[in-house]
């Protein structure tokens, strides 16, 4: 288990800022890049050892029978059962079950701009059920097969989502046993965490604390002031093509959504992991150092050399998510789901 110093959180106040030489783009790593608001923390960590971008999904349509896989060679298709679950909205998320001899299930939370098939969730349920533990892979709405528009941000809305995901498999008799999300799914997971209580172990693979960060490489520098006078900014790849738009009210719910707080409001009877790659482009490895520090039950990983997508390293984080999650005799514990 790992250590980090005690740091300070604080939000960016871009509302009211400007700035100049717009940058319009989305060729980067599809989640959120640049270096992180903090400096470093007060202890480094010890390393368990020495211490392929996601494709972007198409715009959301009717679901359909298939999907081509958004996922890395390395990995083979896993078939699973298509379930479709309404959130609250009553969108219907698609997802895929992958089962095993067992009724205890682990779900797995894509990243942004990603899908149920991103390679590194696929090659986790295909571990998963090799020993003996079912897995699910679902779509956020607006991301994948599943209905609804895409949203920057929305931060809430998927952990709403996640919830809907979780009740729909309490009341299947289903004993879940571990929620893990990359990138911004490791977000999605660690907020669903701190709202809820009901699930004992998380994981969060590269998510990002400092979320005022990583914006302008995305938007631009003046993305404030170009946002509050014209209302929105569409993000454009290198060909000019249309990828997605940013709202005012999007980018507020990503600057509003507190991960100092959620973090120290995750129960102490929740175990949670969190694991990063030294060599991470997207989001620097010491936001991992964050969590670690406000996370009250917390322990942190980083594996030497991995980037953001764990290329030459899946073995490796496949192995720390298993061995953190196995099945193991566990005491009666207030935390399971309760609808």
């Amino acid at each position: 288990m790992l250590s980090a110093g005690a740091a300070h959180h604080h939000s960016g106040s871009y509302f009211g800022s400007s700035n100049d030489n717009v940058v319009v783009k989305a060729d980067e790593e599809p989640d959120l890049t640049g270096p992180s608001a903090f400096g470093e923390a007060h202890s480094k960590p010890t390393t368990r050892r020495e211490a392929s971008s996601v494709q972007p999904s198409s715009t959301p349509a009717a679901l359909s029978l298939s999907m081509p896989p958004e996922k890395s060679p390395q990995s083979p298709v896993l078939c699973g059962q298509r379930v479709l679950i309404p959130n609250e909205h009553g969108e219907k998320l698609v997802g895929l079950l992958h089962e095993a001899c067992s009724k205890e299930l682990v779900i797995l939370c894509h990243g942004f701009r990603a899908t149920k098939d991103d390679s590194i969730l696929v090659d986790l349920a295909a571990t998963l059920t090799r020993e003996g533990t079912n897995a699910f892979r679902f779509d956020f709405a607006g991301n994948g097969e599943s209905e609804g528009g895409f949203q920057y941000g929305n931060y809430r809305k998927e952990a709403n989502d996640l919830r809907s995901v979780v009740s729909y498999f309490s009341e299947q008799k289903y004993d879940i046993i571990a929620l893990v999300g990359h990138s911004k799914g490791g977000n999605v997971v660690l907020l669903y965490a701190s709202m809820y209580h009901d699930v004992t172990a998380i994981v969060n693979i590269s998510g990002r604390f400092a979320l005022e960060q990583g914006i302008e490489g995305r938007l631009g520098k003046n993305f404030m002031q170009k946002i509050k006078k014209e209302g929105f900014i569409d993000v454009r790849n290198k060909r000019g093509q249309f990828e997605y738009r940013v709202t005012e009210e999007s980018l507020r719910d990503r600057l509003s959504t507190d991960t100092l707080l959620s973090s120290r409001s995750i129960s102490k009877d929740c175990r949670v992991l969190t694991v990063h790659g030294s060599k991470d482009e997207t989001v620097p490895a010491r936001d991992a150092l964050m969590f670690a520090a406000n996370i009250p039950n917390h322990e942190l990983h980083i594996i030497a050399g991995a980037n953001h997508r764990y290329t030459g390293h899946e073995r490796e984080l496949t192995s720390l998510v298993l061995d953190f999650i196995k099945p193991r005799p566990r005491t009666s514990s207030s935390l399971r789901p309760k609808l």
